[in-house]
C-alpha cells in the first residue's frame, strides 16, 4: 500500500452548516463534484470531504458506541484492483478489515479497514476522479 492520504472526511451534524462553515464563512471552494449530500473541498492536494456523521458511520459499518469520532482518512487509488491489493495489504499488516470491497452506490468501488487503534480508512477508487502523477486527487473545478 502507497504511503498516500488523499480524502480526509468529516462526519458532520449539520451538512447545509458545515458547508456554509467552510465555503461561505472560510470562503473554500466546493468542487462540482459537491452536491446536497457530500461537500468535497481541495485543502491544497489533499480532499476534505463533509459528510452526514451518521451516514459516515454507516458506511464504515462502524455502530454508535464503537468509538467512531467522526472522521475516516481515505487513500483513493486508480483501479478495483488498486482497492483490493492496498485492503489486503493492509489486513496484511495487522489492520482489522471492516468492510471488504464492493462496488457502491455512488459508482465506485471501495472497502474500508481500521488501523491498529481503530482509525477507520477507505481506499477507493472513484472513475470519476482523475489522479495526478503522485497519486493526488484533481478535482473538478
Amino acid at each position: 500500500m502507497n504511503p498516500r492520504l488523499t480524502v480526509i472526511t468529516l462526519g458532520v451534524t449539520d451538512l447545509a452548516r458545515s458547508r456554509r462553515f467552510y465555503c461561505d464563512g472560510l470562503g473554500w471552494k466546493a468542487s462540482s463534484s459537491s452536491d446536497e449530500h457530500i461537500v468535497f473541498i481541495d485543502v491544497g492536494g489533499v480532499v476534505l470531504g463533509l459528510y452526514p456523521r451518521d451516514l459516515l458511520a454507516e458506511d464504515a459499518t462502524l455502530t454508535p458506541g464503537s468509538g467512531f469520532g467522526g472522521v475516516t482518512l481515505a487513500q483513493n487509488v486508480g483501479s478495483k484492483a488498486e482497492v483490493d491489493a492496498a485492503l489486503q495489504a493492509a489486513v496484511k499488516a495487522g489492520a482489522t478489515l471492516l468492510k471488504p470491497a464492493a462496488d457502491t452506490f455512488w459508482g465506485g468501488y471501495s472497502g474500508y479497514f481500521a488501523d491498529p487503534d481503530g482509525h477507520p480508512w477507505e481506499v477507493a477508487f472513484n472513475p470519476f476522479w482523475k489522479l495526478d502523477e503522485a497519486g493526488r486527487v484533481v478535482l473538478p473545478g
